[in-house]
Protein backbone atom coordinates (compact mmCIF):
# COMPACT_ATOMS: atom_id res chain seq x y z
CA UNK A 1 0.00 0.00 0.00
CA UNK A 2 1.38 3.37 -1.05
CA UNK A 3 0.65 5.60 1.93
CA UNK A 4 1.92 8.77 0.25
CA UNK A 5 -0.38 8.19 -2.73
CA UNK A 6 -3.40 7.61 -0.49
CA UNK A 7 -2.64 10.77 1.43
CA UNK A 8 -2.31 12.79 -1.78
CA UNK A 9 -5.52 11.32 -3.18
CA UNK A 10 -7.47 12.17 -0.02
CA UNK A 11 -6.05 15.69 0.06
CA UNK A 12 -7.48 16.16 -3.43
CA UNK A 13 -10.88 14.86 -2.34
CA UNK A 14 -11.09 16.94 0.86
CA UNK A 15 -11.12 20.72 0.83
CA UNK A 16 -11.97 21.43 4.48
CA UNK A 17 -10.83 18.33 6.34
CA UNK A 18 -7.36 17.25 7.43
CA UNK A 19 -5.26 14.28 6.31
CA UNK A 20 -2.17 13.02 8.12
CA UNK A 21 0.07 10.01 7.60
CA UNK A 22 1.83 7.93 10.28
CA UNK A 23 -0.20 9.71 12.97
CA UNK A 24 0.17 8.67 16.63
CA UNK A 25 -3.25 7.42 17.65
CA UNK A 26 -2.41 7.57 21.36
CA UNK A 27 -2.95 11.31 20.98
CA UNK A 28 -6.54 10.65 19.87
CA UNK A 29 -7.81 8.14 22.47
CA UNK A 30 -8.62 8.43 26.16
CA UNK A 31 -6.26 5.63 27.23
CA UNK A 32 -3.27 7.62 25.86
CA UNK A 33 -1.65 4.55 24.34
CA UNK A 34 -1.46 2.67 21.05
CA UNK A 35 0.40 2.77 17.75
CA UNK A 36 0.14 4.83 14.58
CA UNK A 37 -2.42 5.09 11.81
CA UNK A 38 -1.15 4.71 8.26
CA UNK A 39 -3.57 7.50 7.34
CA UNK A 40 -5.74 9.62 9.63
CA UNK A 41 -8.48 11.49 7.76
CA UNK A 42 -10.54 14.02 9.72
CA UNK A 43 -13.39 15.20 7.45
CA UNK A 44 -15.31 18.41 8.06
CA UNK A 45 -18.52 17.56 6.18
CA UNK A 46 -20.79 14.61 5.40
CA UNK A 47 -19.78 14.96 1.76
CA UNK A 48 -16.12 14.44 2.70
CA UNK A 49 -17.05 11.34 4.71
CA UNK A 50 -18.91 10.05 1.67
CA UNK A 51 -15.86 10.65 -0.54
CA UNK A 52 -13.51 8.87 1.91
CA UNK A 53 -15.83 5.87 2.28
CA UNK A 54 -16.27 5.57 -1.49
CA UNK A 55 -12.53 5.93 -2.12
CA UNK A 56 -11.68 3.23 0.43
CA UNK A 57 -14.28 0.85 -1.00
CA UNK A 58 -13.20 1.37 -4.61
CA UNK A 59 -9.51 0.88 -3.79
CA UNK A 60 -9.86 -2.03 -1.38
CA UNK A 61 -8.43 -0.06 1.55
CA UNK A 62 -9.39 -0.96 5.11
CA UNK A 63 -11.42 1.81 6.74
CA UNK A 64 -11.67 2.20 10.51
CA UNK A 65 -13.99 4.77 12.11
CA UNK A 66 -12.87 6.62 15.24
CA UNK A 67 -14.80 9.19 17.25
CA UNK A 68 -13.00 10.71 20.22
CA UNK A 69 -11.58 7.37 21.32
CA UNK A 70 -13.24 7.17 24.74
CA UNK A 71 -14.15 3.48 24.46
CA UNK A 72 -11.32 2.20 22.25
CA UNK A 73 -7.99 0.50 22.83
CA UNK A 74 -5.52 0.85 19.95
CA UNK A 75 -2.99 -1.99 19.89
CA UNK A 76 0.68 -1.01 19.89
CA UNK A 77 1.16 -1.92 16.22
CA UNK A 78 -1.32 0.74 15.16
CA UNK A 79 -4.01 0.61 12.47
CA UNK A 80 -3.48 -0.16 8.80
CA UNK A 81 -5.33 1.65 6.04
CA UNK A 82 -7.43 4.75 6.69
CA UNK A 83 -8.68 5.84 10.08
CA UNK A 84 -11.67 8.13 9.58
CA UNK A 85 -12.01 10.41 12.59
CA UNK A 86 -15.42 12.03 12.98
CA UNK A 87 -14.73 14.24 16.01
CA UNK A 88 -14.81 17.45 13.93
CA UNK A 89 -18.50 17.16 13.06
CA UNK A 90 -20.21 18.64 16.11
CA UNK A 91 -23.25 20.63 14.98
CA UNK A 92 -26.53 20.21 16.87
CA UNK A 93 -29.91 21.90 16.90
CA UNK A 94 -33.68 21.47 16.72
CA UNK A 95 -35.34 20.43 13.46
CA UNK A 96 -38.86 19.09 12.88
CA UNK A 97 -39.42 18.83 16.65
CA UNK A 98 -36.37 16.57 16.98
CA UNK A 99 -32.99 17.31 18.55
CA UNK A 100 -30.37 16.49 15.93
CA UNK A 101 -26.64 16.09 16.52
CA UNK A 102 -23.79 15.28 14.17
CA UNK A 103 -21.77 12.12 14.70
CA UNK A 104 -18.71 13.81 16.22
CA UNK A 105 -20.58 15.81 18.87
CA UNK A 106 -19.92 14.61 22.41
CA UNK A 107 -23.03 13.05 23.90
CA UNK A 108 -22.28 15.04 27.09
CA UNK A 109 -22.59 18.25 25.08
CA UNK A 110 -25.84 17.03 23.53
CA UNK A 111 -27.28 16.37 26.99
CA UNK A 112 -26.29 19.89 28.05
CA UNK A 113 -27.87 21.35 24.92
CA UNK A 114 -31.05 19.44 25.74
CA UNK A 115 -30.98 21.08 29.18
CA UNK A 116 -30.63 24.51 27.56
CA UNK A 117 -33.66 23.71 25.39
CA UNK A 118 -35.57 22.42 28.48
CA UNK A 119 -35.87 18.94 26.97
CA UNK A 120 -35.77 15.81 29.11
CA UNK A 121 -34.61 12.27 28.32
CA UNK A 122 -30.83 12.56 27.95
CA UNK A 123 -29.96 13.26 31.58
CA UNK A 124 -28.39 9.79 31.89
CA UNK A 125 -25.82 10.75 29.23
CA UNK A 126 -24.42 13.76 31.08
CA UNK A 127 -21.31 11.81 32.10
CA UNK A 128 -20.74 9.62 29.04
CA UNK A 129 -17.61 10.96 27.29
CA UNK A 130 -18.13 9.40 23.86
CA UNK A 131 -19.37 10.95 20.63
CA UNK A 132 -22.88 10.63 19.23
CA UNK A 133 -21.61 8.10 16.68
CA UNK A 134 -19.98 6.00 19.37
CA UNK A 135 -23.04 6.25 21.60
CA UNK A 136 -25.27 4.89 18.83
CA UNK A 137 -22.70 2.23 17.86
CA UNK A 138 -22.82 0.66 21.32
CA UNK A 139 -26.23 1.82 22.55
CA UNK A 140 -24.44 3.67 25.34
CA UNK A 141 -26.16 3.84 28.67
CA UNK A 142 -25.79 4.77 32.32
CA UNK A 143 -27.90 5.04 35.45
CA UNK A 144 -30.88 3.22 33.95
CA UNK A 145 -31.01 5.05 30.61
CA UNK A 146 -29.89 3.99 27.12
CA UNK A 147 -29.61 5.71 23.76
CA UNK A 148 -32.34 3.47 22.34
CA UNK A 149 -34.80 5.06 24.78
CA UNK A 150 -34.55 8.47 23.11
CA UNK A 151 -33.34 7.91 19.55
CA UNK A 152 -35.92 8.55 16.84
CA UNK A 153 -33.77 7.89 13.75
CA UNK A 154 -30.24 8.07 12.41
CA UNK A 155 -28.74 9.26 9.15
CA UNK A 156 -26.00 6.87 8.09
CA UNK A 157 -23.79 5.95 5.16
CA UNK A 158 -23.25 2.45 3.78
CA UNK A 159 -19.86 0.97 2.92
CA UNK A 160 -20.61 1.73 -0.75
CA UNK A 161 -21.22 5.42 0.03
CA UNK A 162 -25.04 5.50 -0.04
CA UNK A 163 -26.95 7.69 2.43
CA UNK A 164 -29.74 5.96 4.37
CA UNK A 165 -32.07 6.81 7.25
CA UNK A 166 -32.59 4.07 9.85
CA UNK A 167 -35.27 3.92 12.51
CA UNK A 168 -37.30 1.49 14.59
CA UNK A 169 -36.38 -2.18 14.24
CA UNK A 170 -33.78 -1.30 11.61
CA UNK A 171 -31.52 -0.09 14.45
CA UNK A 172 -31.38 -3.61 15.98
CA UNK A 173 -30.86 -2.44 19.55
CA UNK A 174 -29.29 -4.72 22.14
CA UNK A 175 -27.28 -4.41 25.32
CA UNK A 176 -24.27 -2.28 24.33
CA UNK A 177 -24.82 -2.94 20.66
CA UNK A 178 -26.83 -1.80 17.64
CA UNK A 179 -26.93 -2.31 13.90
CA UNK A 180 -23.89 -0.02 13.61
CA UNK A 181 -21.69 -2.60 15.34
CA UNK A 182 -22.13 -4.81 12.24
CA UNK A 183 -19.85 -2.48 10.29
CA UNK A 184 -22.41 -2.09 7.50
CA UNK A 185 -23.14 1.54 8.31
CA UNK A 186 -21.37 4.62 9.63
CA UNK A 187 -23.39 7.08 11.72
CA UNK A 188 -23.58 10.60 10.33
CA UNK A 189 -26.33 12.13 12.46
CA UNK A 190 -28.72 11.23 15.27
CA UNK A 191 -32.27 12.52 15.74
CA UNK A 192 -33.52 12.36 19.31
CA UNK A 193 -37.21 12.42 20.28
CA UNK A 194 -37.26 14.53 23.44
CA UNK A 195 -40.09 15.80 25.63
CA UNK A 196 -40.43 19.17 27.30
CA UNK A 197 -39.37 19.27 30.92
CA UNK A 198 -38.59 21.56 33.81
CA UNK A 199 -35.08 23.00 33.48
CA UNK A 200 -34.47 23.00 37.25
CA UNK A 201 -35.50 19.36 37.56
CA UNK A 202 -33.39 18.35 34.56
CA UNK A 203 -30.35 20.15 35.95
CA UNK A 204 -30.84 18.66 39.41
CA UNK A 205 -30.84 15.15 37.93
CA UNK A 206 -27.73 15.88 35.87
CA UNK A 207 -25.95 17.34 38.91
CA UNK A 208 -26.83 14.24 40.91
CA UNK A 209 -25.49 11.88 38.25
CA UNK A 210 -22.35 13.99 37.77
CA UNK A 211 -21.66 13.80 41.52
CA UNK A 212 -22.10 10.01 41.51
CA UNK A 213 -19.73 9.67 38.56
CA UNK A 214 -17.03 11.95 39.92
CA UNK A 215 -17.15 10.41 43.39
CA UNK A 216 -16.98 6.79 42.24
CA UNK A 217 -14.95 6.73 39.02
CA UNK A 218 -11.14 7.15 38.65
CA UNK A 219 -11.32 10.18 36.37
CA UNK A 220 -7.84 11.33 37.38
CA UNK A 221 -6.22 8.66 35.18
CA UNK A 222 -6.49 7.92 31.45
CA UNK A 223 -8.80 4.98 30.82
CA UNK A 224 -11.41 3.63 28.43
CA UNK A 225 -14.16 3.81 31.02
CA UNK A 226 -15.98 0.69 32.15
CA UNK A 227 -14.09 -2.21 30.57
CA UNK A 228 -16.63 -5.03 30.90
CA UNK A 229 -20.29 -5.46 30.15
CA UNK A 230 -22.57 -6.24 33.06
CA UNK A 231 -23.02 -10.04 33.27
CA UNK A 232 -26.63 -11.21 33.73
CA UNK A 233 -27.71 -10.71 37.32
CA UNK A 234 -24.25 -9.56 38.45
CA UNK A 235 -21.98 -6.53 38.44
CA UNK A 236 -18.57 -6.81 36.75
CA UNK A 237 -16.93 -4.40 39.19
CA UNK A 238 -18.18 -6.34 42.19
CA UNK A 239 -16.91 -9.65 40.79
CA UNK A 240 -13.50 -8.10 40.10
CA UNK A 241 -13.37 -6.56 43.57
CA UNK A 242 -14.35 -9.82 45.27
CA UNK A 243 -11.62 -11.56 43.26
CA UNK A 244 -9.08 -9.37 45.06
CA UNK A 245 -7.90 -7.74 41.87
CA UNK A 246 -8.05 -4.05 42.75
CA UNK A 247 -4.57 -2.54 42.51
CA UNK A 248 -3.30 -5.41 40.34
CA UNK A 249 -0.85 -4.19 37.72
CA UNK A 250 0.71 -5.35 34.50
CA UNK A 251 3.30 -2.80 33.43
CA UNK A 252 1.69 0.62 33.71
CA UNK A 253 -1.91 -0.66 33.57
CA UNK A 254 -3.78 -1.05 36.85
CA UNK A 255 -7.18 -2.27 38.04
CA UNK A 256 -8.46 0.89 39.68
CA UNK A 257 -8.45 1.00 43.47
CA UNK A 258 -11.40 3.42 43.28
CA UNK A 259 -13.68 1.42 40.96
CA UNK A 260 -12.85 -2.19 40.11
CA UNK A 261 -14.70 -2.01 36.80
CA UNK A 262 -12.07 0.40 35.45
CA UNK A 263 -8.55 -0.35 34.25
CA UNK A 264 -6.43 2.81 34.23
CA UNK A 265 -3.23 3.89 32.56
CA UNK A 266 -1.44 4.60 35.83
CA UNK A 267 2.13 4.89 34.51
CA UNK A 268 2.82 5.05 30.77
CA UNK A 269 1.07 1.76 30.02
CA UNK A 270 1.30 0.14 26.64
CA UNK A 271 -1.71 -1.38 24.95
CA UNK A 272 -0.11 -4.79 25.55
CA UNK A 273 -0.06 -4.03 29.30
CA UNK A 274 -3.70 -3.01 29.22
CA UNK A 275 -4.93 -5.95 27.15
CA UNK A 276 -2.82 -8.36 29.21
CA UNK A 277 -4.49 -7.10 32.37
CA UNK A 278 -7.93 -7.51 30.77
CA UNK A 279 -7.11 -11.15 30.03
CA UNK A 280 -5.83 -11.67 33.59
CA UNK A 281 -9.00 -10.18 35.10
CA UNK A 282 -11.24 -12.30 32.88
CA UNK A 283 -9.34 -15.49 33.72
CA UNK A 284 -9.35 -14.78 37.46
CA UNK A 285 -13.07 -14.01 37.60
CA UNK A 286 -13.87 -17.08 35.47
CA UNK A 287 -11.79 -19.27 37.81
CA UNK A 288 -13.31 -17.86 41.01
CA UNK A 289 -16.95 -17.37 40.02
CA UNK A 290 -17.42 -19.25 36.76
CA UNK A 291 -18.50 -16.00 35.07
CA UNK A 292 -17.18 -15.13 31.62
CA UNK A 293 -16.74 -11.34 31.51
CA UNK A 294 -17.34 -9.81 28.10
CA UNK A 295 -15.47 -6.65 27.14
CA UNK A 296 -17.43 -3.49 26.47
CA UNK A 297 -14.40 -1.63 25.12
CA UNK A 298 -13.46 -1.99 21.43
CA UNK A 299 -9.92 -3.32 20.80
CA UNK A 300 -8.58 -2.60 17.33
CA UNK A 301 -5.30 -2.53 15.41
CA UNK A 302 -2.22 -4.70 15.02
CA UNK A 303 -0.10 -6.37 17.70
Amino acid sequence: MNIDKIRNDLEQLMTAGIVKSHENLKDHVYTKMGGKADILAAPATYEEIQKIVTYAEQNGITLTVLGNGSNVIIRDGGVRGIVLQTAGLTEMGIRDNLLYAECGAKIIDVSRYALDMELTGLEFACGIPGTVGGALYMNAGAYGGEIKDVLHSALAITKSGQLVTLQGDELQWGYRKSVFASGEYIVLEANFAMTSGDALAIKAKMDELTYLRESKQPLEYPSCGSVFKRPPGRFAGQLIQESGLQGTRIGGAEVSKKHAGFIVNADNATASDYIGLIHHVRATVKDKFGVELETEVEIIGEE
